[in-house]
């Protein structure tokens, strides 16, 4: 990805633990690496198409500023939010904070904090057979189109299947959702566990009815395997329902265990629901 840097923008602004910081205020540097793709800039010379450095080093000043932090590990983080939000093109951000006067009675240049921080591409599953199917799904889709640190929310067509696992209930109506966020894995799995909640899902009977059921199938490429979260969901390849509306938004994804597209899955399955 090509990239746009700002390397020491000096800004004065009141960030600290010591109520002097807060108070007085002091220098602090900031340096960012914009990931975005310059080649139409390039080829039109039409700034249009890319970031405007001039822009951006703007807006950080002021966001530094808005807001006073004890740490700079905050102003870092909610300076990386901000600039994802501002500038649709940037898809990534590397900011690095410098502090040149530390107070901790010893000698040094200065201290720092660096994150990356960007947009990543998040498969979900998304399923209900409990009361209007229709409208939970629609009303936790909603959410998530609402959510800021979520964008380009995508939806596969809804299909009816016979229930898995419990088979003692309704038929559901499943679907699959694509988006964008600058969530992490755990923060996303938060998320989606309180839009469930608002749309009272009840963690009753493994398998069992419910009226609004999200899962997070893949995050982009990570493979991750906690006591909470498996990415991707163990066993996404195994259900029909699961891949066939999958397959329908994704079917050139390739999954990161597997190494096979998401079509590929699909057929394999042959339409089959274990």
């Amino acid at each position: 990805m090509d990239q746009i840097r700002i390397e020491n923008l000096e800004v004065y602004a009141h960030h600290g633990v010591l109520k002097e910081e807060n108070t007085l205020g002091q220098k602090f540097l900031v340096s960012l690496v914009l990931y975005t793709d310059t080649a139409q800039a390039g080829r039109r010379d039409d700034l249009s198409y890319s970031v405007n450095y001039a822009d951006v080093a703007h807006f950080v000043e002021k966001q530094m500023k808005v807001r006073n932090y004890k740490l700079i590990e905050a102003a870092a983080e909610n300076l990386a939010e901000e600039i994802l939000l501002q500038f649709p093109l940037v898809s990534r951000v590397c900011i690095e904070i410098r502090k040149p006067w530390a107070p901790i009675l010893l000698p040094l240049d200065h201290v720092s904090v660096r994150i990356v921080r960007g947009w990543s591409s998040v498969y979900l599953s998304v399923g209900s057979n409990m009361g209007d199917r229709k409208e939970n799904i629609t009303n936790a889709v909603r959410a998530l189109r609402e959510d800021r640190r979520i964008r380009n929310v995508m939806e596969s067509e809804l299909i009816q299947t016979e229930p898995y696992g419990y088979t003692q209930q309704e038929d559901f109506l499943n679907g699959a959702v694509f988006l964008e966020t600058m969530y992490q894995p755990g923060e996303l799995l938060v998320r989606i566990h309180e839009i469930e909640a608002e749309g009272h899902r009840e963690r009753k009977l493994h398998w069992g009815p419910r009226t609004i059921d999200l899962d997070i199938l893949l995050y982009g490429q990570e493979r991750i395997q906690t006591e909470d979260l498996v990415i991707p969901h163990r066993e996404m390849h195994l259900r029909d329902f699961v891949l066939r509306p999958l397959a329908e938004i994704a079917p050139w994804v390739v999954h990161p265990v597997f190494h096979k597209t998401i079509y590929e899955l699909y057929q394999e399955r042959g339409g089959r629901q274990e």
